[in-house]
């Protein structure tokens, strides 16, 4: 699926087979907003190499498969905005997309999938002998499949600070909604609610409400910051979505890339 943000055609689809820093110079001896103080040497950014190095692979999460994302499952930058220019920080997050402008930047697609769903969808000979409400069941746990965009972004100096600042800032401006566009698809913003999540040196987490077509769903994001490096997390399960069901943050994958990036 090329977005985190759920398009209604795909659950209906489901359903039918049953700012980087920098600051102006300041006066006298002190030193320009973002600037290393006396003796200090500005931090760098990590490289793509050295990104990859830190990002979560097979074998990190128990249960997952890690991989990279194939070309139809990232949004193409150039499509995404926002009706409200105060809010494309988070509509760049939930598409997967950098906060800021990172020097560097590596992705992974991280998916959980339930015992149900490892069995595949019923076959034409089980559904018919199932009643109606049995097979919509048996079809729609099939798909309980959790995937999640997996993100690291590396900044020069305190980009990653103030990235991490402006998306925060960003979430509360728009928290009551805005519309958004992604590779052409329209969705509304229908509420982002604040989550508590203990991670890294800061970071935010969220349930972003979406409405498509009449559909409602919720994404999972949460960006955190450790150093000159943000991790992003853009995660959903069309499952929940289609049963109308609260899932949780992605917490397996979150722990195990916190615990790589140290």
């Amino acid at each position: 699926m090329r977005r985190s943000v759920l398009s209604a055609s795909a659950i209906s689809l489901a359903l039918l087979v049953t700012a980087c820093g920098g600051g102006s110079q300041g006066s006298g001896d002190a030193p320009a907003k973002g600037a290393p103080g006396p003796g200090k040497t500005a931090a760098k950014a990590l490289t793509a190499d050295e990104l990859a190095k830190l990002m979560v692979t097979e074998g990190d999460v128990e249960g997952h498969e890690v991989g990279e994302p194939g070309k139809g499952e990232v949004s193409d930058p150039n499509s995404v905005s926002a009706e409200r220019a105060e809010c494309e920080p988070v509509a760049r997050v939930l598409t997967s997309l950098p906060a800021g402008e990172p020097v560097a930047s590596v992705q992974r697609l991280v998916v959980h999938e339930t015992e149900a769903a490892g069995k595949g969808m019923p076959s034409v000979e089980e559904l018919a002998g199932m009643t109606e409400k049995e097979a919509e069941e048996a079809t729609i746990d099939s798909l309980d499949i959790t995937k999640t965009m997996t993100s690291l972004w590396s900044y020069d100096a305190d980009g990653a600070e103030q990235s991490l600042a402006a998306l925060r800032e960003a979430g509360g401006k728009c928290a009551g909604g805005f519309t958004m566009t992604a590779d052409g698809e329209e969705q509304h913003i229908t509420g982002i609610s604040e989550e508590k999540l203990a991670v890294g040196e800061d970071a935010v987490a969220w349930t972003v409400a979406t409405k498509s077509d009449g559909t409602a769903a919720d994404t999972k994001v949460v960006v955190f910051r450790q150093g000159t490096t943000l991790a992003g997390f853009s995660s959903f399960n069309i499952a929940s979505v289609a049963r109308g069901e609260a899932y949780g943050q992605p917490t397996a994958v979150i722990e195990a890339q916190a615990a790589k990036l140290g």
